[in-house]
């Protein structure tokens, strides 16, 4: 599953089944959004795009997006998951982010709902009120038209309000300069740097750690 700062998805272009799929689940989630925590669908949506629950429907999109190995070169994923594992998380997704200690939104275009990426809270602590963020644009056709930014703003404006936390923290590949960019510009501040933490093929890239005080 992703984690950590923005991921970047794989050079797969919007058409074929993947699009059909998307296009289908634009239909079928407009009437069928499961329940969250009162006052939160009104902070969920922006001028552009609009934070959704996971439903049922999603596993074939959630498949298609983790199985991708371009996507893996990013996150932590070292083999494929299976459609009944992704089921599994989705129904687990029903639950309270106090239980699961993690809770993943689908980013929807506010026009027609069409599905176009991913965010995360993970590694929830509700005792020190702080969560780890990871975001995901899939398609290059997406990104580059603030749909990540404003994501962000209202995860951001969800975590404090709603969820009441303190803090939100990512962290981000050194190399990955879009990813950084995103993050401080929402206020994410630099406040470490892991050397040598990711290993990418024969080479070793440090990971630069964020820090938002909400």
């Amino acid at each position: 599953m992703m984690q950590g700062g923005e991921i970047k998805g794989g050079e797969i272009t919007g058409g074929g089944l993947l699009a059909e799929v998307a296009a289908g689940l634009a239909d079928k989630t407009a009437s069928t959004e499961r329940m969250l925590p009162a006052g939160a669908e009104s902070l969920l949506l922006g001028e552009k795009v609009r934070l959704r629950a996971l439903e049922p429907e999603d596993v074939d999109l959630l498949y298609a997006w983790e199985n991708d190995p371009r996507v893996w070169s990013v996150g932590e994923t070292l083999a494929p998951l299976s459609r009944a594992a992704l089921a599994e998380f989705i129904e687990n997704q029903r639950l309270d982010i106090f239980q699961t200690r993690q809770l993943r939104l689908v980013i929807c275009l506010a026009s027609d709902g069409f599905p176009v990426g991913l965010v995360d809270l993970f590694d929830f602590d509700p005792v020190h009120l702080r969560a780890g963020v990871g975001i995901l644009i899939f398609e290059p056709c997406h990104r580059g038209h603030g749909f990540a930014s404003e994501a962000l703003s209202l995860l951001c404006e969800y975590a404090r309000n709603i969820l009441n936390l303190h803090q939100l923290w990512a962290g981000v590949e050194a190399s990955n300069i879009s990813s950084y960019e995103l993050f401080s510009g929402k206020g994410f501040v630099k406040v470490g740097v892991r050397r040598e933490w990711f290993r990418r093929g024969s080479e070793w890239r440090d990971e630069i750690l964020l820090q938002k005080i909400l």
